[in-house]
C-alpha cells in the first residue's frame, strides 16, 4: 500500500470545486487522472460512483462523499475494494434542522408571520420542550449529538440501537435494544430516524410500530427506506403520529402528485437537513489519504455485510 504514486479520479456533482480545495493541500504521492482504467482511488459519490463501477479496474480505496453509501452496497456491484464514508460532521446539522422545526412547531411560528399578514393579534398557547421525550433510531454520531442538543433544551432521549449497548461517553438517558423499540415509542413525543439503509431497517417503521406512538411528531432524516411510506397517512389520521417532518424518501425527487405534498400533517424538504460541505469532505479525504500512503487502516470504513 505504502508503494509511491497512486492515481485518484473525482466523480461527483462538484468537480471543480473539489480540485480547487485539494490543491490547497500537499497531497505527496497522489495525483489526479482523468483515465478511469487506471485510477486506484475515487473520491466520489455513491450514486455516480455505483453506475460506473466497472469503468475502475484497479480500484482499491473509494471515499464517499456522504455518509450514505447505499448505491454501493447493492448485491449484484462488486466489494473487492476498501470503501469509506463521511462520518461525524452532520452531527450538527440534523440537530438544526430537528430543534428549528421542533421550536417552530411547538411555539406556532409560522401561524404568527400568517397572523401579522392579516394584521392579527391572538396569541396561541404553546408547551415548552423541556421534559419531553425524543427516541432516537441510531446511536452513532448523528443520534449521539442530536441527544446532547435536546439534553440542552431538557429534553429525555432514548436511543434505539441493534445491541442495547449505549455507546462510549453516552448523552443518551436510556438505550433500548431495537426489539424494545416498542416500548420507547410508547413514551416519545418525539421520534428520530437517523438509521442508515440496510436490509434489517427497511420499513422498519412500518403500520405496526407507528400504532405504538401516540400524537408524536416524526422526523426522518435518515434514510427513505426505513419510513413504510404507504403507513404514514393513515398514521396521522388515526392520532399517532402528529405531523411528520421527511427530509428523505424511497425515490428522490418525490414524484410529482404524491399525496405527501399537499397533506397539511406532513412537512417536505428535498433531501436538505444535512449537506455534504466539500471543504468537510477534502479534509477528511486528505487525512485519510496521509493514512494510506502510510499503511495505516482508513478512517470510517464501511463493512459492506453491515451497510454502514
Amino acid at each position: 500500500m505504502s508503494h509511491s504514486g497512486h492515481l485518484y479520479y473525482i466523480l461527483t456533482h462538484n468537480n471543480d470545486r473539489y480540485r480547487d480545495l485539494l490543491k490547497s493541500y500537499p497531497l505527496d504521492g497522489f495525483t489526479e487522472t482523468q483515465d478511469r482504467s487506471q485510477a486506484t482511488v475515487l473520491l466520489a459519490s455513491p450514486p455516480m460512483a455505483a453506475k460506473c463501477l466497472d469503468d475502475f479496474p484497479k480500484l482499491e480505496w473509494l471515499q464517499s462523499i456522504y455518509a450514505g453509501v447505499d448505491a454501493l452496497i447493492a448485491p449484484e456491484l462488486r466489494k473487492g475494494y476498501q470503501l469509506t464514508n463521511i462520518k461525524g460532521i452532520f452531527g450538527q446539522l440534523i440537530s438544526e434542522y430537528v430543534l428549528g422545526f421542533l421550536t417552530s412547531h411547538h411555539r406556532h411560528l409560522v401561524y404568527y408571520k400568517y397572523q401579522q399578514r392579516k394584521q392579527q393579534w391572538k396569541p396561541c398557547r404553546y408547551r415548552s420542550l423541556a421534559g419531553q421525550t425524543m427516541v432516537i433510531l441510531g446511536t452513532g454520531s448523528i443520534g449521539s449529538h442530536l441527544s446532547q442538543v435536546a439534553s440542552a433544551f431538557g429534553i429525555h432521549t432514548i436511543g434505539i440501537n441493534r445491541s442495547g449497548i449505549p455507546p462510549k461517553q453516552s448523552p443518551f438517558e436510556q438505550i433500548f435494544h431495537v426489539n424494545e423499540v416498542r416500548m420507547a415509542l410508547s413514551k416519545a413525543q418525539i421520534v428520530v430516524n437517523t438509521l442508515p439503509a440496510t436490509a434489517e431497517t427497511e420499513k422498519l417503521l412500518n403500520r405496526e410500530l407507528l400504532s405504538y406512538c401516540n400524537q408524536a411528531i416524526l422526523f426522518n432524516v435518515g434514510r427513505g427506506q426505513t419510513l413504510d411510506e404507504d403507513a404514514l397517512i393513515p398514521a396521522i389520521e388515526a392520532n399517532y403520529i402528529q405531523h411528520a417532518y421527511l427530509d428523505v424518501f424511497c425515490k428522490e425527487p418525490l414524484a410529482d402528485g404524491h399525496p405527501f405534498w399537499q397533506h397539511p400533517g406532513i412537512t417536505v424538504t428535498p433531501h436538505i437537513a444535512a449537506v455534504s460541505f466539500p471543504e468537510q469532505v477534502a479534509e477528511e479525504f486528505v487525512a485519510n489519504c496521509q493514512r494510506w500512503q502510510d499503511g495505516f487502516s482508513l478512517f470510517n470504513r464501511v463493512d459492506f455485510e453491515k451497510g454502514y
